[in-house]
C-alpha cells in the first residue's frame, strides 16, 4: 500500500496540487492549521485525484513519437517521449508537443 500512496503523490506536481501546497504552507506559517492537518489534507487530495480520474475520465488517446526512456518501478510506468510527439484524442484534432513529454501511469485501485 505504501508504494501506491507514493505513486499518487505526483498529482501534487500539477498546478492545482502546487496551489494547494502553497496555500497549506501559508496557513501553517500564520498558525491557522497544524502541520499534521496539512499532511492529512494532502493525502486526501492524492486519494481524491486518483478517484476522480478513475471514475470520470474515459478519454482514449493515440500517441506517436520517439520513445526516449521507459521504466517500470513500484507499479508505476514512466515514459519520456522526445519533442514532436503527436497526440490524437477521441473525436479531436491532432495535438503536437513542442517539448519533451513525460507520461506517468499507475494502476488505479480496484
Amino acid at each position: 500500500m505504501a508504494a501506491n500512496q507514493a505513486a499518487y503523490e505526483f498529482y501534487r506536481q500539477s498546478s492545482i496540487g502546487q496551489s494547494l501546497t502553497d496555500a497549506l504552507d501559508e496557513m501553517i506559517e500564520d498558525g491557522s492549521i497544524e502541520p499534521n492537518v496539512a499532511i492529512a489534507m494532502l493525502k486526501q487530495f492524492d486519494n481524491s485525484m486518483a478517484e476522480a480520474l478513475r471514475l470520470q475520465v474515459r478519454a482514449k488517446a493515440t500517441i506517436k513519437g520517439k520513445l526516449q526512456i521507459y521504466r517500470f518501478c513500484d507499479d508505476v510506468w514512466t515514459f519520456v517521449i522526445d519533442q514532436g510527439a503527436n497526440f490524437k484524442f477521441e473525436n479531436s484534432e491532432l495535438v503536437k508537443a513542442d517539448e519533451k513529454v513525460k507520461l506517468v501511469a499507475c494502476a488505479s485501485r480496484p
